[in-house]
């Protein structure tokens, strides 16, 4: 099959390095807004304007969309997926409906097929607690994030005026973590479970004091935390904050039998050392899923709660029920 990549950033990276470990898939180009002469990829495939992506088109089976949450993928992925089989990770979790909504409008008109949000969460966090909660219906979920640098939410801080460079840290309570482990099932608001930490470059000249209030109000990111934000040189930036780790744990405490007499607590965890990377692998599996729904027909929009394990994986499905079932 062969996939492209839309936007150059680290997810982009992340999704060339990721399609070299692929041995079914080929990388046939990466689409740009910037000049693609500036642009220097790792393994040296062609570099394209963002504007002549149509005229690739029959060198595209899945496009992989690389762009940021906040302003990019709500206007990208629909426009899209009016051409493409296309695969992004849009994670901001209360806006998912109407995007949901807007690419699979594009995508069944066309007869494409899209997977919106892939990544770890939402997406194998999401996939985690749907198991979960079905196996254990009486019970309680909790998912904690962190600690590491949220991609999404540090491009929306680095989008507010007179920011230069920025990192979001998602930061969770130890003393709310140790008590769903011991099942007390507590009853935990947003900001019980979280705190966030930003690290600032600012323009030179820049409303510090107006920069911390548009981050610490911005909705659907920081208003439900409490968020510490500091303002550092571009030197203690690079110094301190260029890797991009990240991880988290999906923990459901259930009960079973007739008077719930037998207690049962189910973990999915992560440690990453690169957010981008690991979000990247999910991409492109999720894009060899759509190649293979594409071909049995399946258009408009799927979210990874509709994709079968076996769509994900390389493997025929006498070998994985020969080696994984």
């Amino acid at each position: 099959m062969k996939i492209a990549i839309y936007g150059y950033g680290n997810l982009g990276k992340g999704v060339e390095c990721a399609a070299a470990h692929n041995a079914d898939m080929e990388l046939t180009g990466v689409f740009t807004r910037r000049n693609p002469e500036d642009v220097r990829t790792l393994t040296g495939v062609p570099v394209y304007r963002a504007e002549e992506i149509l005229a690739h088109k029959d060198d595209i089976d899945v496009l992989i969309i690389c762009g940021g949450s906040a302003t990019d993928l709500p206007k990208q992925t629909p426009a899209l997926a009016a051409d493409f089989n296309v695969v992004d990770s849009f994670d901001t979790h209360a806006r998912i409906p109407e995007h949901f909504a807007a690419v699979d409008a594009a995508a069944a008109q066309s007869g494409h097929t899209a997977i919106i949000s892939c990544g770890w969460d939402p997406g194998m966090f999401s996939v985690n607690r749907v198991y979960m909660e079905s196996i254990l219906p009486g019970g309680t979920t909790y998912t904690f994030w962190g600690k590491g640098v949220s991609q999404g939410h540090s491009d929306a801080v680095r989008r507010i005026e007179g920011v230069v460079d920025a990192r979001q840290y998602t930061v969770p309570v130890a003393e709310a973590v140790e008590r769903v482990r011991n099942g007390e099932n507590p009853d935990l608001t947003t900001r019980m479970k979280h705190t966030r930490e930003c690290f600032v470059v600012a323009e030179e000249g820049a409303d510090k004091a107006a920069i911390e209030q548009a981050i610490k109000t911005m909705p659907n990111y920081f208003d439900e935390y409490d968020t510490t934000v500091y303002f550092i040189s571009m030197e203690e930036m690079k110094e301190h904050h260029s890797a991009l780790p990240h991880g988290g744990n999906v923990i459901r405490s259930g009960k079973t039998g007739l008077n719930d007499e037998c207690s049962h607590t189910m973990e999915y965890s992560l440690k990453l050392d690169s957010n981008p990377e690991f979000t990247s692998s999910i991409l492109v599996c999720c894009a060899r899923a759509i190649y293979k729904m594409a071909q049995r027909g399946v258009t408009g929009c799927l979210t990874m709660l509709d994709v079968a394990p076996a769509d994900l994986s390389p493997l025929s499905a006498e070998e994985l029920r020969a080696h994984s079932l």
